[in-house]
């Protein structure tokens, strides 16, 4: 039985196959695509800044980009 606990000896034994209950939004494939899009968001601010000159703003919202990563990072099950 998958993701099941089983009594044994009077103890709980925990499959490894255990998830959790992810949260709504992040899950391991939204949080993997947040992190490919983050760095390419950081590749392609940072050739725009190397090309154009610095935009405050693209650095602005990479790191707002960034931050919604790291907290879907931290919120989702293991």
């Amino acid at each position: 039985m998958q993701g099941a606990s089983r009594r044994i000896g009077g103890t709980m034994e925990g499959t490894d196959d255990e998830k959790g209950v992810a949260m709504p939004g992040s899950t391991d494939s939204s949080t993997k695509t947040m992190g490919v899009l983050t760095v390419g968001g950081l590749v392609v601010v940072t050739a725009y800044t190397a090309v154009l000159g610095s935009n405050g703003w693209l650095w602005f919202g990479w790191v707002v980009l960034g931050l919604i990563t790291l907290g879907m990072v931290a919120t989702r099950s293991t």
